[in-house]
């Protein structure tokens, strides 16, 4: 899992692969790992935007974005 920009505090550390039951939605895992669903702007699963009603497949690369700002 790689969360990015402000959302990296909420990734433990020594957490370079981790064991997460197959058929764990998404939601479930931002909730597991304490992090608020509004910080979470954009899911990808193995590269490919999802939402957090996705259930998770042996093997899936996960990453959260959060909304990015600019000027």
């Amino acid at each position: 899992m790689k969360l990015f920009v402000t959302l990296s505090k909420y990734l433990p550390k020594d957490s370079g692969c981790l064991e997460i039951p197959e058929e764990t939605t998404v939601e479930k895992l931002m909730l597991d790992f304490g992090i608020p669903p509004e910080l979470v702007k954009l899911i990808f699963i193995n590269g490919k935007r999802q939402d957090s009603k996705y259930r998770l497949k042996h093997n899936d690369r996960v990453g959260l974005f959060p909304p990015v700002g600019g000027g």
